[in-house]
């Protein structure tokens, strides 16, 4: 059995939770596993397939399985997402029609989602929509939401979180993994490093606002960061090992929130002040920055808040002890700055052209996008206003 499915059926059976529906199978993480999405689309009896890619990931993916399944003889739709006035593709309204509209000429029984995280979300609302299954072929291991079953989507330029499909099956090839643009690899390491002040949200809204918690997803969700830490080096650096193990981890952390439930394993303060800066940038027209360079770099400004919590007595009264011992085992800004220059990714609001207004301004306001968070951020902001 492959290690992450043992990893996860392990924690399910400690919760008393079933599996059904939540886990894809296969989840292939090997070099040349690209070469076998034809036999496993012939094994499930699926004949017309939307294969939805932008034009570099075709380049180095698409095109391989579009030859792959037509030379199988399968009916084959293409959808090369179209990028927007500003040359972002983005998981907006125009390019989920233009997915629907292949779906519905080709009669199509799949979609297969070639590409990173963007392409899964249009892929996985239009699966969703049509109510056909999609399949994930990841080209670069850049973020951990390749197996949700959410899709943040930019509906007249308010990013949503709508519910969709997740995969059927996951085919990550290291060769093409390994290939995929430094930032983008970066982007991914940056996200997991995210679970650091995550994990700690989480801890802090269940031993103070009731929120649910559950220690086993917790460990799965602990357990990945931690290798990428260990293997930080490697995974800038490349190697298939390195390489390897990143994707694992954003799989494994994926797979958490779909066991948990909800996004509280992999989505705390940080990622609030990342989405704060996202709408913003949206609202002002500018080119969008990968997911996980602004969760690095927001992950780091919130560690940095946090331990000014801790030290300054801000709070104190409020914050159960274990939260503040947590805090005290947290690396500082200046460590986390540091795993994310090893990496080659951003490290400053300054590398992400983030000025220190917007700064501020997210610190303040970000709790807001998810009220029904209780975040050790939004407890500081409304204890100190």
């Amino acid at each position: 059995m492959d290690p992450i499915v043992s990893k996860i059926r392990l924690a399910a059976d400690r919760m008393n939770v079933g599996l059904e529906g939540i886990m894809p199978d296969p989840i292939r993480v090997a070099r040349g596993a690209i070469g076998e999405v034809e036999s496993f689309i012939s094994e499930k009896g699926l004949a017309r397939i939307a294969l939805v890619a932008d034009a570099n990931t075709y380049r180095v993916a698409g095109e391989r399985v579009e030859k792959d399944l037509a030379a199988a003889g399968f009916e084959v739709a293409l959808v090369e997402i179209t990028p927007n006035h500003l040359g972002d593709v983005v998981a907006d309204e125009a390019s989920i029609v233009q997915v629907l509209l292949a779906v519905q000429r080709n009669s199509s029984d799949v979609v297969i989602a070639v590409g990173s995280g963007t392409l899964h979300d249009i892929s996985r609302y239009a699966a969703y929509t049509s109510q056909i299954p999609f399949i994930s072929v990841p080209t670069a291991p850049s973020v951990d939401g390749f197996t949700s079953k959410g899709a943040p989507l930019i509906i007249r330029g308010d990013k949503i979180t709508v519910p969709a499909v997740g995969p059927l099956a996951i085919f990550a090839d290291l060769d093409i993994l390994c290939a995929a643009p430094q930032p983008m690899v970066a982007a991914g390491f940056a996200d997991m490093l995210g679970k650091y002040t995550s994990l700690l949200d989480w801890k802090f809204g269940s031993m103070t606002a009731g929120e649910p918690y559950a220690p086993e997803v917790a460990e799965i969700t602990e357990q990945a960061l931690m290798a990428c830490v260990r293997h930080a080096e490697e995974i800038g650096n490349r190697t298939e090992e390195g390489i390897r193990i990143l994707t694992d981890a954003l799989i494994e952390s994926g797979l958490a929130m779909l066991l948990f439930g909800q996004s509280h394993p992999a989505s705390g303060g940080e990622h609030h002040l990342s989405h704060f800066w996202e709408m913003t940038f949206i609202r002002e027209g500018r080119r969008q920055l990968l997911h996980g360079a602004k969760v690095g770099v927001a992950c780091a400004e919130v560690a940095a808040l946090y331990h000014r919590i801790a030290e300054q007595d801000l709070l104190v009264s409020n914050v159960p002890e274990p939260i503040l011992r947590q805090i005290a085992e947290l690396p500082t800004d200046a460590d986390l700055r540091a795993l994310l220059r090893t990496v080659g990714g951003p490290d400053t609001i300054a590398d992400l052209g983030i000025g220190v207004e917007l700064l501020d301004a997210g610190l303040k306001l970000a709790h807001h996008i998810r009220p029904n968070r209780f975040t050790l951020l939004r407890a500081c902001n409304e204890t100190m206003r």
